[in-house]
Formats: structure tokens, C-alpha cells, sequence
């Protein structure tokens, strides 16, 4: 099916006060997360995305998985993970970002989806093993654990949130997920992703946002930090290991 709009279409700021979902607390700007210049400028432009996949690029602590889990949890997912239709929480660690923004959906679309939040995948076994017994997850290797997700939950058009999946994965599977993001967008799915991965952030057609102390840009592949640095180190890693190794 093709959608005539991707499944989310923009994100805000939330103009109503929050009082239908509890928003309280800091105002954006005077605590964490909401001091991070990504967060603050996702609140002050907001942030349309494109149709298909999105990969936000940055170095650890820049804030793109912060921001990936405040919209995966205004979208509606559970704060570990999983479907649309999963809703548990084992150890609350999320900011209340999610509380601050709005979603503005694709008209038509339907309302499915998988949040995968790295971190949490552990828990999120345990749920689909209550909820479904005999998946054997915990049994499988992180990475085959991570291929038997996409191959049972990517497989139909919705919007997948998808925090750092290249963590479990080796060069091979990598490929692989490639293949499985780019049926997705081909079904008329979206997907936002962050990523280290200069292997996802490849993929062809896909938008690319750089995230960092300027806050977000939207880049070409060629032209980000990690690709750069990636290419140099492979090129000749001792330029790099003499200033690390004495």
C-alpha cells in the first residue's frame, strides 16, 4: 500500500500546556534535557521528516537518542520498546521530552510501528516472552535476536524508531538491515534511526541529520564527521593510535 503522506509528518512543540499528558516540571531551557541544543532547537523550529529513513548522527551525548525517544514515546511506544501494541515499563528512565512535543500525523496511515531502544532490549524479550512464550530470544545471540526482530516486526508499513540497532550487529547483518530499511520505504514505511553506523547512514535517498553542539543540520553522507574520521582511520590507523598509545 502507498500512502499518500509518511506516517509522521512533523514534529513540535506541544502549544496546549501538556494538560492531557501530565507535562510538568522544568521549563524547556532551564534543566536537561531541554539545555542540549538538538533538544532546544527541535522545541523552537520543530522538525519535519521526510518520507522513508531518517538517521541522526552524533557523538555520545549530542542528544539524538534523546530525541529519538522523546518522539518514539509521543508517537505512543512504550518507553523500553517494542510494537505499537506493546505497553510495559520495568525501570522508568526516560526525560518527560516526549510530554513537550507533538506529533502531526500522515493523513491515511495507519498506526503500527516498533520502537527498538538498545538498552532495553533485554526487558523487552522477557515481555514477548510472556506475551508470545516460545520466541526464544533470550536463547539467540545478540545479533540474531536483533535479525529475528526485523525479520517478525519490520515487514509492513508503519514508523520505526530504531536506537543504535547497528550495536548488535556484524558488517554482514548490517547489509542486511539495509536491505530490510530500504522494503520498508519501499512499502511506504519511515523509519527514524540513530546511528555510529556510517554503513546505515549510506543508504541511498535516505535524509541525514547531523546533531551536535550547533544543534541539528541536515548533511550529505560524504560530508559527515564520521564518515571523515571513519575513512581516515581505515586509511591509516596509526594517525590516530600515536596520539592514544604510548
Amino acid at each position: 500500500m502507498d500512502f499518500k503522506q509518511p506516517p509522521v509528518v512533523r514534529i513540535s512543540r506541544d502549544t496546549t500546556g501538556g494538560a492531557e499528558n501530565g507535562s510538568a516540571g522544568a521549563e524547556p531551557g532551564s534543566a536537561y534535557p531541554f539545555s542540549i541544543p538538538a533538544v532546544a532547537q527541535l522545541l523552537a523550529e520543530g522538525l519535519t521528516l521526510d518520507p522513508g529513513m531518517t538517521f541522526l548522527v552524533g557523538e555520545n551525548g549530542s542528544g539524538k537518542s534523546t530525541i529519538l525517544e522523546g518522539i518514539a514515546l509521543a508517537f505512543g511506544f512504550a518507553p523500553e520498546g517494542g510494537s505499537i501494541h506493546s505497553q510495559h515499563s520495568t525501570w522508568p528512565s526516560e526525560s518527560d521530552l516526549y510530554t513537550r512535543l507533538y506529533i502531526q500525523r500522515g493523513i491515511g496511515t495507519k498506526r503500527w510501528g516498533f520502537f527498538l531502544r538498545s538498552e532495553t532490549t533485554h526487558s523487552l524479550y522477557t515481555y514477548l516472552e510472556e506475551v508470545s512464550p516460545g520466541t526464544g530470544l533470550h536463547q539467540m545471540s545478540h545479533g540474531e535476536s536483533y535479525l529475528e526482530l526485523f525479520s517478525d516486526y519490520f515487514s509492513r508499513p508503519g514508523f520505526y524508531c530504531m536506537d543504535e540497532p547497528e550495536a548488535a550487529l556484524s558488517f554482514g547483518s548490517t547489509l542486511r538491515l539495509l536491505r530490510i530499511l530500504d522494503q520498508i520505504r519501499s512499502a511506504g514505511g519511515q523509519a527514524l534511526i540513530a546511528t555510529h553506523s556510517p554503513i546505515l547512514a549510506s543508504l541511498p535517498g535516505a535524509t541525514v541529520i547531523e546533531v551536535g553542539d550547533w544543534g541539528m543540520r541536515q548533511v550529505q553522507w560524504r560530508d559527515l564527521e564520521l564518515v571523515d574520521h571513519w575513512c581516515r582511520y581505515l586509511q591509516a590507523p596509526e594517525r590516530y593510535l600515536r596520539h592514544l598509545l604510548d
